[in-house]
């Protein structure tokens, strides 16, 4: 009796082991949008499987949570400019994603579209970008916490629309384009015999991209300073991270005449700097340098609840 006593004992710390790490690939993530935009943002959701819902309004200062299980893969990005009656129908002036509705509908944002993309791990690391390949339309950042890894922030907290060349702004200047959708090239789309990265190289155009918001993807091939990884995090995604947020400006923004330089590659103006400024602070933030990350990863409420829910089974099967 006392060996089979002394065997369950034994036993115990490792069946509490096995229970935190069950309960926390259980847990999934929390997506949290925020908008601190100077206007209503319509965010869209595509992907697998649903979060309960694949559009929704944002008003000015708002901010809204989705759970998502472990494996969920998917985007996000904000729809600007859009007139809802009072079913629910109507489009959107940028990243319409076509369903008519404010829910998508498993429907993609139309280009161009800031893109905020994730595929979350099963015991193993998430993925996650902003994306510029298929254009912008607004500043967004993504913001991981809670979690163990890099768990940079990345994002595009400039205002584009201000130096988008002026062959690729959309009318009205409220979104610029890449030059794949402008010019429908292979060497700017990466296809054809530029499918693969010895072929596609940056062009000038995705360099002012890259200048302006060096994490983000700026073309297809871009992912060595693009791609982020994280465990076990929650990811906070920003509307105009910058505060108070710019509205588009088509003002002094020549078109490019000097493939050489190209335009809007230097440091920019005071206000893009101090955007780029805001956003190397909250990359600093979210890394904070190793341990004082971790312990506010362990006194998040996430992590809380789960050392105390692990805590109170093993005490159930002592």
């Amino acid at each position: 009796m006392g060996l089979l006593s002394h065997h369950r004992h034994s036993s115990q710390p490792f069946l509490c082991f096995v229970l935190f790490l069950v309960f926390k690939g259980v847990s999934g993530a929390t997506f949290t949008f925020v908008n601190k935009c100077d206007y209503t943002v319509w965010p869209g959701i595509l992907g697998k499987p649903d979060l309960g819902s694949s559009g929704f309004e944002l008003a000015k200062g708002g901010s809204r949570s989705f759970q998502a299980p472990t494996g969920w893969s998917g985007r996000f990005w904000g729809r600007t400019g859009c007139q809802f009656d009072g079913s629910g129908r109507g489009t959107c002036a940028t990243a319409d994603c076509g369903s008519g509705e404010i829910n998508c509908n498993g429907a993609g944002a139309s280009p161009p579209a800031t893109l905020a993309e994730f595929t979350l791990g099963t015991g193993s690391m998430d993925y996650y970008d902003v994306s510029l390949v298929d254009g912008y339309n607004l500043p967004m950042m993504v913001v991981a916490s809670g979690g163990s890894g890099s768990c940079a922030a990345t994002g595009c907290g400039a205002d584009l629309n201000r130096r988008c060349p002026s062959e690729l702004r959309v009318d009205g200047g409220d979104a610029c384009q890449s030059a794949c959708g402008a010019f429908g090239k292979p060497e700017y789309c990466c296809n054809g015999a530029f499918s693969n990265p010895s072929t596609c190289k940056p062009s000038m155009y995705s360099q002012i991209f890259k200048s302006a918001c060096p994490k983000s993807y700026s073309y297809a091939y871009d992912d060595a300073t693009s791609t982020f990884t994280c465990s076990g995090a929650d990811y906070t995604i920003t509307f105009c991270p910058s505060s108070p947020s710019l509205k588009s400006s088509t003002d002094s923004t020549p078109k490019l005449t000097n493939p050489g330089t190209g335009t809007g590659t230097g440091s920019g103006s005071p206000v893009e700097q101090s955007e780029l400024a805001s956003t190397s602070w909250l990359a600093d933030m979210a890394t904070a340098t190793g341990a004082s990350t971790r312990t506010r990863a362990f006194l998040s409420s996430k992590g809380s609840i789960l050392v105390a829910v692990t805590f109170i089974v093993c005490l159930l099967v002592a």
